[in-house]
């Protein structure tokens, strides 16, 4: 066979197998989108519907406004599982070894696969980094809007509230009335750090009609930034936070639903915030040095979290490319003709790779085991191991 009819036979098999691909996905993203999408509606939309509470134009506005939320997810999955299964039936079909006979290898084949994973790698990054996060807020405002949902506490969790004159007030998580991983930073006139109060665990009460929180914090460690006079240890103390009245009724938006400027101008606020520097007058190198690295803990604590969120928005792009380097492989081995057995196997790999991106985002109040690392692990996973494999694969081993 002479050079065109290879480049012939080629562009057939490129375009063959593109199009068992491109099909099997828009499939498998259609049914995890919806699969998704009842799950966020079955829980906030539809019984509201039944009850006569939310119209049907509600219900359907809310459901495009989720589409690109789910996306996100539906995307990578859809991808993966995709893979599993056309290259299962390529290989069960004995169409993959037809090929091989033919002098083609493997990675020549899936040339285009590998690209189209590529290409799906950057809309999901604009969509992870911009799109889904202003469609969630603007899912969230129109609930907020119609009555659907009301903030029921001054205090909200994971999000710098700046709401409190004097204060700079961070909640890790929140259940009820009882708060925890909570951090409350004074601020001179200037915005600049004066001191920092550290509490496991505390319990709040709002009293909504004088703006104003009632806090009881326990396990305290008080910090002065300024004087650097120690830290102060209480069992038990009580703060109350007046908060800045509202003009007009305000959502609360969470760092998880910040796009990517948001959170990189989020971040230098609070660099900024944490950079007051002051050095203390007439005190050592040694003290200095203390200083110093006190400062840049405080400031690690202070931004941590945001930094857990523009990692994780990033890290997450590159899903779509690990997928498609272990699904390619992983079909071919599994020898497999039947969707459910795909299906089960890019399920129990997707609970793998999630897996340690909810560690990461668990983590994001201890800065001293690099939580926004671990966002990277299942990345780096996924593709070394899907390496080897398509390496073996493609040696016939």
């Amino acid at each position: 066979m002479g050079l065109a009819g290879k480049s012939t036979v080629m562009k057939t098999l490129h375009l063959y197998l593109t199009r068992q691909v491109v099909a099997t996905l828009a499939m498998t993203v259609t049914v995890f989108t919806l699969v998704l999408l009842l799950g966020n509606a079955l829980k906030e939309i539809l019984a509201l519907l039944v009850n006569g509470q939310a119209t049907i134009g509600l219900v359907l506005q809310a459901i495009g406004l989720l589409i690109p939320f789910v996306l996100a997810f539906a995307l990578p999955m859809g991808l993966l599982t995709a893979t599993l299964l056309v290259f299962g039936r390529f290989s069960a079909d004995q169409e993959l070894t037809a090929v091989r006979a033919s002098g083609v290898s493997l990675v020549a084949l899936i040339t285009p696969v590998l690209l189209l994973s590529a290409g799906l790698s950057c809309v999901s990054a604009l969509v992870n980094l911009q799109i889904a996060p202003q469609c969630r807020v603007a899912y969230k405002t129109l609930l907020f809007r119609t009555g659907l949902e009301h903030p029921t506490s001054l205090i909200a969790e994971d999000r710098f509230m700046d709401d409190f004159p004097g204060y700079a007030v961070y909640v890790a998580a929140k259940g009820g009335s009882n708060l925890h991983g909570v951090r409350i930073y004074g601020l001179d006139a200037d915005g600049k750090m004066t001191n920092l109060i550290q509490a496991v665990r505390a319990s709040v009460a709002s009293d909504v009609t004088n703006n104003r929180a009632f806090l009881r914090l326990y396990g305290v460690h008080e910090y002065d930034l300024v004087n650097w006079t120690g830290v102060n240890y209480f069992e038990e103390i009580t703060k109350t936070l007046t908060n800045r009245p509202p003009t007009h009724p305000t959502l609360s938006v969470s760092l998880s639903d910040l796009t990517f400027p948001q959170l990189w101008q989020k971040l230098r606020e609070l660099e900024k915030m944490a950079a007051q520097g002051k050095p203390l007058e007439r005190a050592g190198s040694e003290k200095l040095r203390e200083q110093k690295r006190q400062l840049e803990a405080i400031r690690d604590d202070l931004t941590l979290p945001v930094r857990v969120q523009i990692h994780r928005q990033i890290a997450f792009s590159f899903a779509c490319i690990g997928f498609t380097l272990v699904g390619i492989p992983l079909g071919i081995g599994a020898h497999r003709r039947e969707t459910s057995a795909g299906v089960a196997l890019a399920l129990i790999l997707v609970l793998t790779y999630y897996s340690f991106i909810i560690l990461g985002q668990s983590l994001e109040t201890r800065p001293e085991l690099a939580p926004h690392l671990i966002l990277w692990l299942p990345n780096f996973i996924f593709q070394a191991v899907g390496g080897v494999l398509l390496w073996r694969a493609n040696r016939g081993v």
